[in-house]
């Protein structure tokens, strides 16, 4: 069977994958889109996308299907609810301070996916090949792509978002760190007698966060982080009772509370390449970045692998995997993904120490965050659009020096 040759084939059908196709189809007249259909019928999670995110499924114009199913994120509230000598003061932190109405929407996964689906789906640029990746080899300035169903391309780039267990990254040799951590989320949906007024509250415990996020009228999502054992406890409850559990846990803000979708688990690991682009691939998604659900990285993460995606390809559009294409990714890559894995990682360790002066640290940080407002707005700023605190002050201390 003859090669299909093509300039950029993506592998992996789920929202990274989708929305690079997308992207990509504004700079090149066909994007090979690769994998099968994803399943995700089954999945109960929610999905807080900032703005920024927001503001690219403008862009595409998918949010028109999604603003009717999506809450926004107006005020984000952090309560120490640890049982630690040194407790940390209760932070608001209001989108209106940074002159927004919200710091993003929270969307259901499966409303989200399948309008991102319909779009690609729309898209005549989009070639979708519904199989799977088995081999990737070299083949001097192209890569050789062998599909499962005996269909073979040849690519200038190839990129990988099909997920943690990448087929596509591990045939073509990228090594890969990975890590686990002591804890498993518990993922649910319910309902609360009160109204949430677009207020995110993240309860901080001595086995990790306890996150409610808005959703659409007087329902919440919970992502409740705790050690294994009590997971086990907790799944083996009733629904009547485990609502009891998590309104106690909320000291009642929300009123009586009912469970409304099953309790879904999700193992705590994380996960992140030696290299992020190399031998003319590119990866993006959980292909390159595995995160535990704290704080609102994954997918939001993902779109700005996606921008920066586009931006490094369009700096050499006849050959989108030369070399320079592969370290202008990485270079903007690598900051955002490891600061992003560091703060993670520190965030959740903090609260599973019973270290007396990293106690004492966490809260000194939670006092002056709220006590003193423009540290609170630098921390809002830099939370929606990663990096631009330390691009304004670079950018001012250049035209100072001039």
């Amino acid at each position: 069977m003859p090669f299909t040759q093509c300039k950029i084939a993506i592998v992996g059908c789920g929202p990274a994958g989708m929305l690079s196709a997308l992207k990509l189809s504004s700079l090149y007249d066909r994007v090979i889109l690769i994998g099968p259909e994803s399943n995700r019928s089954n999945d109960l999670r929610t999905t807080a996308l900032m703005m920024p995110a927001i503001h690219i499924l403008k862009e595409f114009g998918i949010w028109q299907e999604l603003q009717d199913h999506a809450a926004p994120l107006s005020i984000i509230r952090m309560i120490d609810s640890t049982n630690c000598l040194i407790r940390s003061p209760t932070v608001r932190f209001c989108a209106k301070e940074i002159g927004e109405d919200a710091f993003g929407y929270n969307i259901p996964n499966t409303v989200l996916n399948a309008a991102i689906t319909k779009t690609v789906e729309k898209c005549s640029k989009i070639c979708r090949i519904m199989t799977t990746v088995t081999a990737c080899l070299n083949d001097g300035p192209m890569l050789k792509i062998i599909l499962a169903d005996g269909r073979k391309l040849r690519t200038y780039l190839l990129v990988a978002a099909d997920g943690r267990d990448s087929v596509a990254r591990d045939a073509t040799g990228l090594d890969i760190h990975r890590w686990h951590y002591p804890q498993t989320a518990l993922v649910l949906v319910f309902s609360h007698q009160l109204p949430h007024h677009a207020i995110v509250t993240e309860f901080h415990t001595g086995e990790g966060p306890f996150t409610q996020v808005p959703l659409p009228g007087t329902q919440s999502s919970l992502v409740w982080v705790v050690n294994p054992e009590r997971a086990k406890r907790l799944l083996s409850l009733s629904n009547d009772m485990l609502g009891e559990k998590i309104e106690k846990h909320m000291y009642s803000m929300l009123g009586t509370i009912k469970i409304e979708t099953p309790v879904q688990t999700w193992t705590m690991a994380g996960l992140a390449p030696k290299k992020f682009a190399a031998n003319r691939v590119i990866l993006i998604g959980e292909a390159a970045h595995v995160f535990p659900p704290i704080g609102a990285q994954g997918l939001n993460l993902s779109i700005r692998d996606m921008i920066d995606l586009a931006a490094a390809v369009a700096t050499n559009l006849p050959d989108p995997g030369a070399e320079s294409v592969l370290r202008f990714y990485k270079k903007h890559r690598t900051p955002d993904i490891w600061t992003s894995i560091l703060l993670t990682h520190i965030l959740n360790h903090a609260l599973l120490s019973n270290c007396l002066s990293i106690q004492l640290g966490r809260s000194a940080i939670l006092a002056m965050l709220k006590k003193f407002s423009p540290l609170r707005t630098l921390s809002m700023r830099e939370g929606m659009y990663p990096g631009s605190t330390l691009n304004n002050f670079f950018g001012l201390f250049h035209r100072a020096n001039r």
